[in-house]
């Protein structure tokens, strides 16, 4: 797959306000993400963003929360991402 066309989507289910920024455990389909960002003006979000961006080694404009701006329950899509790194890379 080209990896410029490439782009995967993530479910994650977010905990703000956590002790530190980590991923955890995966529940049925979407994995939990605890934040220690509070959920107020966007700051989850962007800290959310940021996560993924650092993780999978690409710019934050390659990110977008594609559901669930207010709500704990997100995708995230990533753009310049092959869909089959994405458990490899969540889970090392």
């Amino acid at each position: 797959m080209d990896k410029a066309k490439a782009r995967a989507r993530i479910a994650v289910r977010v905990q703000a306000r956590a002790r530190q920024t980590a991923l955890a455990e995966k529940i049925g389909e979407a994995y939990k993400l605890r934040l220690a960002a509070p959920p107020v003006d966007g700051k989850a979000n962007e800290a959310c963003v940021r996560f993924f961006a650092e993780r999978f080694g690409v710019p934050p404009s390659a990110v977008r929360i594609v559901q669930g701006l207010s709500s704990r329950m997100k995708v995230i899509e990533i753009d310049g991402v092959d869909p089959a790194e994405v458990e490899r890379k969540l889970n090392s």
